[in-house]
């Protein structure tokens, strides 16, 4: 065997294992959590269009899980890092705090509904309902209802479901992880039996193709 193939093939088992290694620490973070969490942070991921390899360091910086979609939704119209949203929130900055530091206001948040909602959302939408739009500028939300806005804002948004339905599994008491998997699974059902529909469909204009 030449030299030159000699020395190639033993960088290719040094470094190997290295690269693995590498790719592994990108994955673990997510790897280790139950489809449920799993699928929350990919859908995150793929919504707010950042690498999963983000979605992991911002998780260990200890940004509870529900959270992590208001750093990004925050970071994409601050048009900053996520990593400067998450150093302002762990310095002690309430959510609307960070909101009006880059000027903006709790309308940021609104998102339109077609029902009167009830607990967690009727103390948010109430803020909203009292005031003129033009002082919506004037509202301040608290840190729970920016989450639960932005939580419904993003899985409404990026499944293409009704916010309307979200509210409703949010007022049974179902965490917005939950929530994602079901929304992901009646999506899911939905194609499958759109796939079966039109499957019967084109079956039956064949069967009446060959009889004419």
């Amino acid at each position: 065997m030449r030299p030159i193939k000699v020395i190639a093939l033993l960088c290719l088992m040094v470094f190997s294992p290295l690269a693995g290694q590498s790719q592994a620490e990108v994955n673990f973070g997510l790897s280790i959590d139950n489809d449920g969490i799993k699928g929350f942070y990919l859908a995150i991921g793929e919504h707010y269009r950042v690498p999963e390899q983000q979605i992991v360091v911002v998780r260990e910086k200890k940004i509870p899980d529900q959270e992590m979609p208001v750093v990004f939704f925050l970071a994409r119209k601050a048009n900053v890092g996520p990593e400067v949203i998450i150093k302002l929130r762990l310095g002690g900055k309430s959510w609307m705090d960070i909101t009006t530091y880059y000027g903006h206001n709790a309308e940021l948040f609104y998102v339109p509904v077609t029902a009167d909602p009830g607990p967690p959302y009727g103390k948010a939408y109430g803020h909203f309902k009292k005031q003129k739009r033009e002082k919506w500028g004037s509202i301040s939300l608290s840190d729970s209802e920016i989450i639960d806005l932005v939580n419904l804002k993003f899985i409404s948004d990026y499944y293409q479901c009704p916010a309307d339905d979200v509210i409703k599994m949010r007022q049974n008491g179902k965490n917005f992880i939950d929530i994602n998997s079901q929304v992901k699974q009646n999506k899911k059902q939905k194609q499958q039996q759109a796939k079966k529909q039109a499957s019967k469909s084109a079956g039956k204009k064949k069967g009446k193709g060959k009889k004419n």
